[in-house]
């Protein structure tokens, strides 16, 4: 017998997803704008290319999507987890060998700046190939290039210049327009296909099998394109924790359904249709000449909220990246006092809207731009699926394991086939993803001979020094705080604070930051008193968590008069660490970012030859 479900909870689960397609389907759900017109223009229309791109896009959506993201990825972790990052987190505990641990960064440092670099397409993509509908409308026939992407970069600019003022306003609207959004993917496909039902073989896999072993090469370049589909697939894992694993998976149902119906009767559109290019808009405009315009403006909408799904994304992704080390501290605006998951970064808003703009102006039609995307998306889900495998093998879940790897190996086709897009603008998505990723690789080895060239005092010889001290100087009244990554190991900065500048207050409190393997929780105690006059307070933190350090030393009873923190100034001559040190001057620091009262701040530099 079947429990019975409470309307409640089958009301909120309904909710949410409905929230899920406003967050986290908007890529994929705006494929169906330029994916099936990119790949027709490429070859021949007959009804065996037709039916077989359609095969492979089907199939396509199950297994990359439902199978690697909705299932396989999804069943990893709790909720919260999400994201290359999060997968590095996983698996960076079940690994022995510094070797494995090292190539696990490096992996996850790629995945990150592609990701990046996706993130920079997509936004220009999909505003693009919405606003191309415009010229089909009477009388708008006549409307140039030059005045779509002017129209274009005007939405682009609206849609970041609107980001710190944050999206919790008009977020509610996302899931319901969506909804809309599938509703009319799923009625014009149905009409379509009544049409002519033979599309509906295109559910056959031998078909698409046949499409690529029947025309060589030339087919399995067209998995280049066919990938458009997916696009946006990865959002299912990167964005769970906003709604949790089963809102999301339950939306994919329903979302899956609307894509195939719409691809299918695009496809048959696409046979009754020869002279037909733009295929959805065609397609909607045959049906109604009334309703042309108002879906016109519904897929407008659409891009928007897909566009913001991808920019709430990277936000996330840097965050994630500042909290685990991987990327220098920056400035992080909180735009809603109840949902601290709502971030804005701000120098991430600029140089996406600055690069987004770039690519519109570079490629200036979707596409133009379609012939460059999908390395970077394609290079993201190997890499996913090669953690993905690696995760489940260390767990002895080999049958999790075998078809995680089938389904990379999956990926890496999709991967070889979008190669061939480097001679035609394919470099530009590596292009892109280089900027973060030359960022986070000079940001983590300047670090890392930062720490070599630091000369860290240890606790003991500290302790000698320090007992000797607050027996025989004046003390301060009153509490400071130094902040120390390891208290084992004290950061020059203090002891020349206190033996140097003889800066000794009655209550020192060394206070350290350790993010946990675990993405959310926030503990924090007194761990020790190791003198008269010296504790240790240790915040404990998940890796997705914001932290309100304030709130916590509150908690505790901590009223500082003082807070303390290191600065680094770096003396080199060689440009990698000149562009290390502009990188750290530019980077607040942990104290800044973590917004600790500025009354009570005082920066200790110490120099530095690297």
């Amino acid at each position: 017998m079947r429990p019975a479900i409470s309307p409640g909870l089958d009301r909120t689960g309904a909710l949410n997803s409905v929230k899920a397609a406003g967050l986290v389907f908007g890529d994929i759900g705006t494929s169906p704008i330029y994916t099936l017109t990119v790949i027709l223009a490429l070859i021949p229309r007959t009804e065996a290319t037709v039916l077989g791109v359609l095969s492979l896009i089907v199939w396509t959506l199950i297994l990359i999507v439902t199978v690697q993201y909705a299932w396989l990825a999804m069943s990893l972790g709790r909720k919260g987890e999400g994201g290359t990052i999060v997968l590095r987190e996983l698996l960076n505990p079940l690994l022995k060998s510094d070797r494995s641990k090292y190539a696990l960064l490096i992996v996850t440092v790629i995945g990150v700046s592609l990701l990046m670099g996706d993130g920079v397409i997509t936004p220009a993509i999909s505003i693009l190939s919405a606003v191309e509908g415009l010229p089909l409308i009477p009388g708008l026939q006549s409307i140039g290039t030059d005045l779509l992407v002017l129209l274009a970069a005007g939405i682009a600019i609206a849609l970041f210049y609107f980001q710190h003022r944050g999206t919790e306003k008009v977020a509610f609207a996302f899931g319901p327009v969506m909804v809309v959004w599938f509703a009319a993917l799923t009625l014009s496909g149905l009409v379509l296909i009544a049409q002519a039902p033979s599309v509906l073989l295109a559910l056959n896999p031998l078909l698409g099998l046949s499409f690529l072993f029947s025309n060589g090469l030339a087919s399995f370049l067209i998995l280049a394109s066919v990938i458009l589909c997916a696009t946006g697939g990865e959002a299912l894992y990167a964005d769970m924790g906003h709604l949790g694993r089963e809102p999301i998976r339950r939306a994919w149902r329903w979302v899956f359904l609307a894509l195939i119906i719409n691809y299918l009767g695009q496809g048959a559109f696409a046979l009754s249709h020869p002279g037909a290019s733009s295929f959805l808009f065609e397609m909607v405009l045959s049906l109604s000449t009334l309703l042309y315009v108002p879906f016109l403006l519904l897929s407008i909408a659409a891009t928007v909220i897909a566009s913001q799904a991808m920019i709430s994304g990277i936000f996330s992704i840097v965050y994630q990246g500042i909290t685990t080390h991987l990327l220098p501290a920056m400035k992080v605006d909180y735009t809603s006092p109840e949902l601290r998951s709502q971030i804005y970064i701000d120098i991430v808003n600029w140089a996406l809207l600055a690069a987004v703009l770039f690519v519109m102006l570079l490629f200036r039609e979707s596409r133009h731009l379609a012939s460059a995307y999908g390395l970077a998306v394609t290079g993201t889900m190997a890499l996913t699926g090669v953690l993905i495998t690696a995760i489940f093998v260390h767990r002895g879940r080999f049958g999790h394991a075998a078809l995680a790897w089938a389904v990379t190996l999956l990926d890496l086709a999709f991967l070889g086939a979008s190669l061939s897009k480097l001679s035609t603008g394919g470099y530009w998505s590596l292009v892109l993803a280089a900027v973060p990723l030359a960022v986070i690789l000079i940001y983590l080895f300047g670090q890392r001979r930062l720490y070599e060239a630091y000369r860290p005092v240890p606790l003991q010889e500290f302790l000698r020094e320090y007992r000797e001290t607050y027996s025989t100087m004046n003390r301060i009244s009153g509490t400071a705080l130094f902040f120390a990554r390891d208290v084992e190991r004290i950061p020059p900065y203090i002891a020349r604070t206190i033996f140097v500048n003889n800066i000794l207050y009655q209550d020192n409190i060394l206070v350290s930051i350790a993010v946990q393997d675990t993405p959310f929780g926030v503990a924090s105690d007194f761990k020790r008193n190791l003198a008269e006059g010296l504790r240790t307070f240790e915040i404990r933190h998940g890796y997705l968590e914001l932290v309100d350090i304030v709130r916590i030393l509150r908690d505790h009873e901590i009223h500082e008069k003082a807070i303390f923190y290191g600065l680094e100034e770096i003396l080199t001559t060689r440009l990698v660490w000149r562009i290390f040190a502009l990188i750290k001057r530019l980077a607040p620091s942990f104290v800044q970012f973590y917004r600790l009262p500025a009354d009570h701040v005082h920066g200790v530099s110490t120099r530095i030859e690297m």
